[in-house]
């Protein structure tokens, strides 16, 4: 190709902008001495057309390197890299190798087809193309077709964590394109019948691969999860089906508005904590190259050492005003051009240390967030802990915030496990955790209630496995976490014994049933609803393989738990009084005489707040409007069968709605098929949940 003529160019916006005339090209970095821009043909192709040195002089205004490309116009696709050189002094946290080719931390779109991480900082006298690559594209011109972000009732949500790959990619799922964006819409279906009203994705932000140690990856393993950002403005190339065609944004595009045609919200799992770079011995992709002192955290002693709150080898230093800009500008981009509705921020913790690393509740770049006019109306979901020890369950700074409920999980698995004397925890947990929100002026939707999610046992394995399994790692299982809260039931793994099944497959309508009797807005793992198995992997992290996908034939033969999955979650969508905003009345040490919840054990009105081996735990929720029922609840994780007192109705009668003792299709019943319940009492098998609604 022919050189593009240059001019100076100008230092906003940062990243590349084309347009009719020509194409502006701009990146930060304050202590570089020399940059040059490099221009491929193609995204692959194997030495760049055009190489251009940026003159100081007239290509750097205060901290910005930049450079007009006179008759590009992004319709070429040209790809691009940067080299930049500076200072050498990595005591003082300086990274820059001219040898070295930089990725655009703005791209929009991003390639890997050539990246080779284990090579990235070989020098040699003709070093091999093994870089990622940004493309140059024109602004989208994408017809939305009048679609906007859904804006949906947080209290009415039911959030289905996914993994767009794994959702997809195993053979029984029939798609054209398995393991990418269009996938998902070929089974959004399923999702309409499930009932789920958003889906969270983990990282779709373009990531590393072949982030992950050197062991897992001697066995062929890779990075599955995505936890390992490099390029924040791009959709991950591995998602697409076209990405040498720079199709990323419009494949995502695609996805988005089809979930919104069917009325499911979208909400991106994001990770600002910590980027793919690594640590000391990490590959230089493009922060490091750039901006190492600032985009960082470093040690004070020596700067070439990185601050680990990730426990990922670096931590993002979120809270500098140019990386604070940056995290929020990314975020707007994401509701603006691809129209999503929502982000839950991993290890969001991190982004409430200072520049010094200390906690800060008034931490710019999470109030900032908060305050964004563009960002007004989006989901902010926080996992509100760190690696470093920083807890912030119930705590995290806003007010808008919601928390993925750590204490939640934990105490709805030791209940349903069988631990005595949780009761008065549990009432809490199940009516919105006000001990965490309410004294904040907060509301139960801030708690995002879960009990599995991608990290950890699937509910089956929860009732399956005493003992982490993880040997497929490569790491002889020592990674993952030792605490699980979870009973195998009788039986370690795989059994044949037809007792053992049948209470494994009670205990997980009994998870699945509390979690949506739950007030606070639920989240299910993907496969969940028809008992997928990692056999007992609690970090499949790398597992890219069948352990990880979704096995669409499980449908069949799980109908069972996924037809009482929908049954619950309709349920729920039936009853206003399990979806409320406001705290409830009556909760445990609540004095007020107007109840919206009143409580008993195993006579009514009588809680067993004080009793260390209690196991049983009944409410009756009131109805919130005219023509919805009042549910009387009783959870039973006991090993007695008992008989249980049921409250006196006016005009009305008591039906039994679900039973996780029974099988289908008495475990789930929609109104019409509901059993009167005859006399005073209901029984109650041991372990095992019912709920009757009164008409």
């Amino acid at each position: 190709m022919k050189p593009y003529p240059i001019k100076d160019g100008h230092r906003y916006p940062t990243g590349v902008t084309a347009g009719e005339d020509g194409t502006n090209f701009c990146v930060f970095s304050r202590h570089a001495t020399a940059v040059q821009l490099l221009l491929y043909e193609k995204p692959d192709s194997s030495h760049p057309f055009q190489v251009i040195d940026l003159d100081p002089a007239v290509n750097r205004t205060f901290f910005f390197w930049h450079v007009f490309l006179k008759g590009m116009t992004g319709k070429e696709k040209i790809s691009y890299t940067w080299k930049v050189d500076g200072p050498k002094n990595a005591a003082a946290g300086f990274k820059f190798d001219p040898s070295v080719e930089l990725l655009d931390p703005w791209a929009r779109a991003v390639t890997d087809s050539l990246w080779q991480r284990k090579l990235n900082r070989d020098i040699q006298e003709e070093p091999p193309a093994t870089s990622m690559r940004a493309m140059v594209l024109p602004e989208s011109n994408y017809d939305w077709q009048g679609d906007e972000p859904l804006k949906q009732p947080r209290e009415k949500e039911i959030i289905y964590e996914m993994h767009v790959g794994g959702f997809t990619r195993h053979a029984t799922s029939g798609v054209s394109h398995p393991g990418t964006f269009s996938g998902i819409i070929e089974k959004i279906h399923h999702l309409q019948e499930l009932g789920v009203t958003a889906v969270e994705l983990l990282p779709v932000m373009a990531f590393d691969e072949q982030d992950l140690p050197d062991n897992a990856r001697d066995l062929g393993l890779k990075n599955y999860w995505g936890y390992a950002t490099h390029s924040f403005y791009s959709p991950h190339p591995g998602y697409c089906v076209n990405p040498l065609s720079g199709s990323h944004g419009d494949e995502f595009r695609d996805m988005v508005k089809a979930l919104h045609r069917a009325g499911i919200s979208v909400i991106l799992d994001v990770v600002y904590n910590h980027t793919a770079e690594g640590g000391t011995d990490g590959p230089v992709i493009n922060f490091k190259g750039f901006m190492n002192r600032g985009f960082y955290h470093l040690e004070d002693h020596d700067q070439s050492l990185y601050k680990n709150y990730s426990g990922c080898g670096n931590t993002v230093n979120c809270n500098h005003p140019l990386v604070g800009r940056f995290i929020i500008n990314s975020l707007e981009y994401w509701v603006r051009e691809f129209h999503v509705d929502g982000f839950r921020f991993d290890l969001a913790s991190i982004l409430a240390r200072g520049e010094d690393g200390a906690p800060m509740y008034h931490a710019p770049v999470v109030w900032n967030i908060e305050f964004s006019d563009t960002l007004v109306h989006t989901w902010l979901i926080a996992e509100a802990w760190d690696a470093g020890g920083l807890y912030q369950v119930g705590g995290f700074p806003g007010f808008r915030w919601a928390e993925w409920n750590g204490r939640y999980r934990d105490l709805v698995r030791k209940f349903i496990k069988g631990d005595m004397g949780l009761v008065p925890e549990l009432a809490t947990r199940l009516t919105g955790s006000s001990d965490l929100y309410e004294s904040s002026n907060r509301l139960p939707i801030n708690s995002v209630n879960f009990i599995t999610c991608h990290d950890g046992y699937t509910m089956y394995d929860l009732v399956s496995y005493n003992e982490k399994h993880n040997l497929a790692n490569g790491e002889e299982n020592r990674d993952g976490d030792n605490r699980n809260e979870s009973w195998n039931c009788g039986a370690e793994g795989e059994t044949d014994d037809p007792e053992v099944c049948a209470l494994r497959q009670r205990q997980v309508k009994n998870f699945m049933a509390v979690l949506m009797l739950s007030q606070g807005v639920p989240m299910i793992l993907a496969g969940d609803e028809v008992l997928r198995s990692q056999q007992g992997n609690n970090n499949c992290y790398c597992q890219d393989n069948e352990l990880s996908w979704f096995d669409w034939s499980l449908l069949g033969k799980n109908k069972e738990m996924f037809r009482f999955t929908k049954g619950m979650i309709r349920l729920r969508k039936r009853h206003a009084c399990l979806m409320q905003r406001q705290f409830l009345s009556g909760a445990p040490d609540d004095v007020s005489n107007m109840q919206d919840v009143s409580w008993h054990g195993l006579r009514l009105n009588e809680p067993l707040w004080s009793d260390p081996s209690a196991r049983v735990l009944s409410c009756t929720l009131s109805r919130v409007k005219p023509e919805e029922e009042d549910l009387h609840i009783i959870l039973n994780m006991s090993e007695d069968n008992l008989s249980m007192d049921l409250p006196e109705l006016q005009d009305r009668t008591w039906h039994l709605a679900v039973d996780t003792a029974r099988s289908m299709p008495e475990d789930v019943m929609e109104p019409e098929k509901q059993q009167l319940v005859a006399g005073n009492t209901v029984e109650v098998g041991s372990r095992s949940v019912v709920v009757c609604e009164s008409r």
